[in-house]
């Protein structure tokens, strides 16, 4: 049989025909698996999730201590991981017909996509920055010429990698690296512009996700009895329920605490006189107590007529219901996706969770829902950042924006017609 007749009919394969993925190896260490030796697997999954769930919240304080800085590093560091494991998994299915330069056009457009965002996020929040370093000017101001000429060079690469016979799986791969891209890159710029408003926008989101995962596992261990989804045949009505009230609960309450701290509530915002990220502002209304009328059902319930509490933690209520009721939703997603390649984990980068794309599945439906609430809802003009930009203008520019200002607060009655300036 002709070679090119063979990979012609691989390339019209049903699902059903798709070659298996090596199931991942247990990467358990050694001393929790002799520890937990005379355990039932069930009992074991428990501790092993349990521990390691320990140890990665453990981790993220550390990290919320170190600043927003290192978060950012953080959430940048996800995103490669958990793009290198789904690129990976395109890449072991194809295997077989040793599609040429896949995997480095992967990585190619996967830096040429964070050139294009993470340039324009410094070019929104560090334009006195950049205006200070010659060297930069050039870079930013061509910055999205620069970003599509990378691109168009990738793209001309893949045009010419195109091999007679397989043309219809280049283009399969071609999406999936683009898919891939949309949902690790995009999705992370978000969450990092969402911190940027300040850390309580980055913090609350997360952990809602975090702890939904966490107390529906748990309601489902313990009182699990009815499924919730085919896609994943673990997941209850007892755990989805028990989520989501323990998940509103707990953002509401971790609202309140960090709506007391000027390090979480402020915008994060750079200081190129210290080159350092800093937080102080004064707190907007948001994370400001006020009282509020308790509604006459719940009266007898609390036994008081009105509640001091945070604006914010009304917001917090929205967040945790999202989380709780459309964020697993990604999770549902990425099940039907492992099940389409017949894999169980994305990999086994963390033992009892799998890969980080398993752990962080439902955080970017998250971060895209935060993104478009706070533009809906929240944000406002804001100063500061207006004012920054109209210090990198031309001086001319600069002094027709302060006639034009004037000539407006005259007309409102702000300013006297005879003042001068």
């Amino acid at each position: 049989v002709d070679l090119e007749e063979r990979f012609c009919e691989l390339d019209l394969r049903s699902d059903s025909d798709i070659p298996d993925v090596p199931p991942p190896t247990d990467s358990t260490p050694e001393i929790l698996k002799r520890a937990l030796s005379g355990l039932s697997a069930r009992w074991k999954n428990w501790w092993i999730r349990g521990i390691l769930s320990l140890a990665m919240i453990s981790g993220f304080f550390l990290i919320i201590y170190l600043g927003s800085f290192m978060l950012m590093l953080l959430v940048l560091s996800i995103q490669v991981k958990c793009y290198h494991e789904i690129i990976t998994i395109g890449y072991r299915v194809y295997h077989s017909y040793d599609l040429p330069w896949f995997r480095s056009l992967s990585w190619y457009f996967l830096l040429c996509v964070n050139y294009f965002f993470y340039g324009e996020t410094v070019a929104d929040y560090f334009a006195t920055f950049v205006q200070r370093r010659e060297q930069l000017q050039f870079l930013i101001r061509y910055h999205r010429f620069i970003s599509f000429a990378l691109y168009l060079t990738g793209f001309c690469m893949f045009v010419l990698s195109l091999v007679k016979k397989h043309y219809r799986l280049q283009f399969y791969m071609f999406a999936w690296t683009h898919v891939t891209l949309l949902i690790t890159v995009t999705q992370s710029h978000l969450v990092i512009q969402n911190l940027f408003e300040g850390m309580i926008w980055f913090l609350v989101p997360i952990s809602s996700v975090i702890c939904n995962d966490i107390t529906a596992y748990i309601f489902g261990f313990f009182f699990g009895r009815t499924p919730l989804i085919k896609l994943s045949p673990k997941k209850t009505w007892e755990g989805f329920i028990g989520g989501f009230f323990s998940t509103v609960v707990f953002g509401f309450i971790f609202s309140y605490f960090l709506a007391q701290h000027q390090y979480f509530v402020c915008p994060v915002e750079y200081n190129s006189e210290t080159n350092r990220f800093v937080t102080e502002c004064e707190p907007s209304e948001l994370f400001q107590m006020k009282k509020y009328s308790v509604p006459p059902l719940l009266q007898a319930v609390l036994g008081r007529e009105t509640v001091n509490m945070y604006p914010f933690q009304m917001h917090s209520f929205a967040l945790s219901t999202f989380a709780s009721l459309i964020g697993p939703f990604g999770g549902f997603f990425a099940s039907g996706f492992k099940r389409a390649f017949k894999i169980k984990d994305f990999a086994d980068t963390i033992p009892g969770h799998g890969g980080i794309m398993d752990r962080f599945d439902c955080q970017y439906l998250m971060a895209t829902f935060v993104h478009v609430y706070i533009t809906s809802f929240i944000r406002g003009p804001n100063p500061s950042k207006l004012l920054k930009q109209l210090l990198i203008l031309q001086p001319e520019q600069q002094l027709s924006v302060y006639k034009t200002l004037k000539s407006h607060l005259v007309e409102k009655g702000i300013l006297q017609p005879s003042l001068r300036g």
